[in-house]
């Protein structure tokens, strides 16, 4: 179906430089107007300020296309360490977040990839209103697009791990990475994105075969079945058993080393005997293998009522870890005055919007 006559508009940020190429032929254009229009996406420019597109031309693109562009509704800058969080509306009104943070060796961000989610895992604040619905790869794009405009800041790494999960959303967040790594796009190496999903075995198997040399992280938050089954409901669907062979079956086909993160609930999952558990559990799986824990203090959400141990607690349990040969460090914290866990932006400005 020609790009001209189709029915809906074409998504500029979710196409490729073919399908802009195609579009611009049908409209009579000269092909060297692709490497400009994609010049000006790179940034997320609305269409009416490419200032060395044509008058002409850009009414023609208003006409047949479209660029995403979310409007800010909230921005969070942290006192402690700069971190900024973003609320930002889409073109229909859903609310997703994103996490632009700073480190010595560059900046990052942490983006959402559905608005909602519903694998309601319980400490996690993006649960609770459960899901709306998938984003498009343009409008993963527009989040670090919107923080790269606003901060005036080069995102170098993305992770994504904010609102929803990614491999709910399958093929928009591998056509989002296929357009994000890609030298028309942000031109972000696949080494610098990391990928958090709570054990969709079957996708992960998927995203094996995609041969993307992307840092999977997986949630895992216990080293048993009947304690991960009460704070995570996926696990009644695949067990500890089936996602950490699919896990190794991922190493082995990549030979990409998997983070396990472990959000600690004090008097939940986190005693040294826990911390026994999970060491001869992920030993089980992947013996020599190299993996690494990310051990992360359970951030409160009132609505869910989980607080986290004394730093003294948190760091016993890494030293127990690494005591039982595991690699294993705590994360460190950013945004804590800004409420910078995902979800609790949206799920407040919903309550608010509902009064």
């Amino acid at each position: 179906m020609d790009a001209i006559n189709s029915e809906n508009k074409l998504d500029l940020l979710s196409a490729g430089r073919e399908e802009i190429q195609t579009l611009l032929c049908e409209l009579g254009e000269k092909p060297y107007r692709a490497k400009q229009l994609c010049a000006w996406l790179k940034k997320g420019t609305p269409i009416d300020e490419m200032s060395d597109i044509p008058a002409l031309l850009r009414e023609k693109l208003k006409q047949y296309a479209f660029v995403i562009s979310p409007e800010i509704l909230n921005k969070s800058v942290s006192k402690i360490d700069g971190t900024v969080k973003y609320l930002l509306k889409l073109d229909d009104g859903e609310l997703i977040e994103c996490v632009l943070m700073s480190y010595e060796h560059g900046n990052s961000i942490c983006i959402s990839t559905q608005a909602g989610c519903r694998m309601g895992c319980k400490f996690c604040a993006s649960a609770l209103g459960g899901k709306k619905r998938d984003l498009t790869p343009s409008e993963m794009l527009s989040e670090i697009m919107t923080a790269q405009r606003d901060s005036g800041k080069r995102v170098d790494s993305v992770v994504l791990m904010g609102i929803g999960e990614p491999l709910d959303n399958y093929d928009n967040v591998i056509k989002f990475l296929s357009i994000v790594g890609s030298a028309d796009s942000l031109n972000i190496g696949y080494r610098h994105i990391s990928l958090s999903t709570c054990g969709i075995v079957p996708n992960i198997y998927k995203l094996a075969e995609e041969k993307l040399p992307i840092t999977l992280s997986i949630s895992l938050h216990a080293s048993n079945d009947e304690k991960r089954s009460e704070i995570m409901p996926i696990n009644r669907k695949y067990s500890i058993d089936e996602l950490l062979t699919a896990c190794r079956k991922y190493f082995d086909k990549t030979q990409r080393r998997i983070t396990f993160e472990y959000t600690l609930i004090y008097g939940k999952n986190d005693t040294l005997d826990d911390a026994d558990a999970l060491a001869a559990l992920l030993k089980k799986y992947f013996g020599g293998k190299p993996f690494h824990v990310n051990l992360i203090p359970v951030n409160p959400v009132k609505e869910r009522g989980f607080v986290s141990g004394k730093r003294a607690r948190v760091n016993a349990f890494r030293d127990r870890l690494t005591q039982r040969r595991v690699n294993a460090t705590v994360r460190r914290h950013l945004g804590g005055d800004i409420d910078a866990s995902c979800g609790q932006l949206r799920n407040k400005q919903s309550s608010e919007k509902g009064r």
